[in-house]
């Protein structure tokens, strides 16, 4: 009997490691120099504009999460806001470019969102009262967020008579000046303004031509530049916010010229529609999430040949369009796609990418009607803690399922390294290799100076469930304080010479203070 017991453990433990396997990786960091370089505050998510009756796939999931209806006294969002010291915010969307701003004479009405069949996106106009704008601030200046503004664009222009989708027209500022004006009167902190939203190439639900646009947005530059006459805390220029199309991206800056838009600012949805039951096998697919690393290489090139004032900014990415998936976009398996975007958008020196949404539809950080975080809030929070602004080659010799991205670390010394694994089945055991080659004589090794164990942060999904809205720190579940805070997130400490296992679904940051990086000093 003891026998047959026996034999039948050995056969589990056999299932169990064909099940599961382990592959032994090398991954090399080249931290002599740095290819590419962030913004300090590269994590940025947004608050949009859509009422409680913006609807996807019948269903309606921003409840009261837009700019007009959110809760801004809630205390975990406030809490949320106060853990990344400081979140860059952009307070934007579809239906900015039918806002209009109770200030000054230029806007005698205030009306409300309605469902309007023929109006943008299926909405009438809608209105920011000076009141709201007033507690919209109080929440940032509280909180420290950095804040992002979109303006109307379309104010002052008529659509063309032989193209729906075309406004044709100088763009009339004077609503944007008096919200300026305002502003600066009540010495509220605005750290950028970007001019309308997807209205560049073929546009969304309006576009506007790429000469156009640059007039308009050297109208927005000249404005900012007399509204705020301080260079040191006058507001950086944004756009064009939308979809990437070379030649209207490239004509856009030549037209505009130099030192104007100090932030090219593009929006990507690679995932496709939300309700596309392919959702949850495309953010698995690492040939499928590389495809969109052209794009991001196509608009550096650009801000490289016609703009190298400027830079690259995700200015909103939400994975899947219309609101995100409704099983997918809130758990834990869209860290995959979120944090892999991350990675790849560094490397191509985009300086920030805008998460879509602090709150409101599927895809939000924060659950639209509890406020509690979701997984990909804590994935982002701690790439902001973790992941400095120097970003370094980095390459391993085993599987695409494993995604591997390091920077220097935020907090000095040494280095931070991201690995996402993939795979449903295969465990990866990382050894992070040094590769000093600019110099010959050096040869690559695991940097054997130093004493300091490795940090480490393993995220897993609850109970295995990769669709699961709740993740685990080393094993523990993430979850709010008794008082509303966001909790702590330490990390375990490892023996900086074994190997760091990268378990099957699940992403590791792993801090080597000890890695001599001079790209780091």
């Amino acid at each position: 009997m003891i026998a047959k017991v026996t034999v039948l453990s050995i056969l589990l433990l056999l299932l169990s490691a064909v099940s599961s396997s382990a592959e032994d990786v090398k991954v090399t960091v080249q931290g002599v120099t740095s290819i590419a370089n962030t913004d300090d505050n590269f994590v940025c998510a947004t608050i949009d504009w859509w009422p409680i009756n913006k609807c996807d796939y019948n269903q309606c999931p921003w409840g009261k999460s837009g700019v007009l209806n959110l809760d801004l006294k809630n205390k975990i969002l406030s809490n949320a806001i106060k853990a990344f010291q400081p979140l860059r915010i952009r307070v934007g969307g579809s239906l900015q470019d039918q806002v209009l701003y109770k200030v000054g004479n230029s806007a005698k009405k205030c009306p409300h969102f309605k469902l309007k069949k023929d109006g943008l996106f299926g909405f009438s106009k809608g209105c920011l009262s000076m009141n709201r704008w007033d507690e919209i601030n109080d929440l940032f200046n509280q909180t420290g967020a950095v804040m992002t503004f979109g303006l109307n664009a379309l104010i002052g222009r008529k659509k063309s008579k032989t193209d729906d989708t075309l406004w044709e027209g100088d763009w009339n500022a004077q609503n944007a000046r008096d919200l300026m004006k305002y502003t600066a009167s009540k010495g509220y902190k605005i750290e950028s303004y970007e001019l309308g939203n997807e209205l560049c190439a073929s546009g969304v639900s309006a576009k506007v031509s790429a000469e156009q646009y640059a007039k308009d947005i050297v109208a927005l530059k000249n404005l900012v530049r007399e509204m705020y006459p301080d260079a040191t805390t006058q507001p950086k220029v944004l756009g064009p916010a939308g979809f990437f199309d070379k030649q209207w991206f490239n004509t856009f800056l030549e037209k505009s010229g130099q030192d104007v838009v100090d932030g090219l600012t593009h929006h990507i949805y690679n995932l496709g529609p939300g309700n596309d039951p392919e959702l949850i096998n495309r953010i698995q697919d690492p040939y499928y999430l590389d495809q969109i690393a052209q794009t991001y290489k196509d608009i550096s090139e650009t801000v490289k040949e016609f703009g190298p004032w400027s830079g690259a900014w995700v200015g909103e990415a939400g994975g899947a369009f219309n609101s995100g998936g409704k099983y997918v976009s809130h758990t834990f398996a869209d860290g995959f796609w979120f944090l892999d975007q991350l990675g790849m958008t560094s490397t191509f020196n985009h300086k920030v990418f805008c998460r879509q949404a602090l709150i409101g539809g599927n895809y939000a950080l924060l659950n639209t009607t509890t406020f509690i975080p979701n997984p990909d809030y804590y994935g982002s929070l701690l790439w902001h803690r973790l992941m400095g602004k120097n970003v370094l080659a980095t390459t391993q010799n085993a599987s695409p399922y494993l995604r591997v991205y390091s920077h220097c670390s935020k907090e000095k010394p040494g280095i931070t390294v991201l690995l996402i694994n993939l795979s449903n089945s295969t465990s990866f055991d990382v050894s992070v290799i040094n590769d000093m080659n600019l110099y010959p004589s050096q040869e690559q090794t695991q940097d054997s100076q130093g004493e300091k164990p490795r940090e480490e942060y393993h995220l897993t999904p609850e109970g295995g469930n990769i669709q699961s809205d709740v993740v685990l720190l080393n094993g523990t579940p993430l979850k709010l304080t008794n008082s509303l805070d966001i909790p702590s997130m330490e990390p375990k400490l490892a023996d900086r010479y074994s190997p760091i296992t990268v378990a099957p679904h699940s992403i590791v940051f792993a801090t080597l203070r000890d890695f001599k990086a001079p790209a780091c000093a």
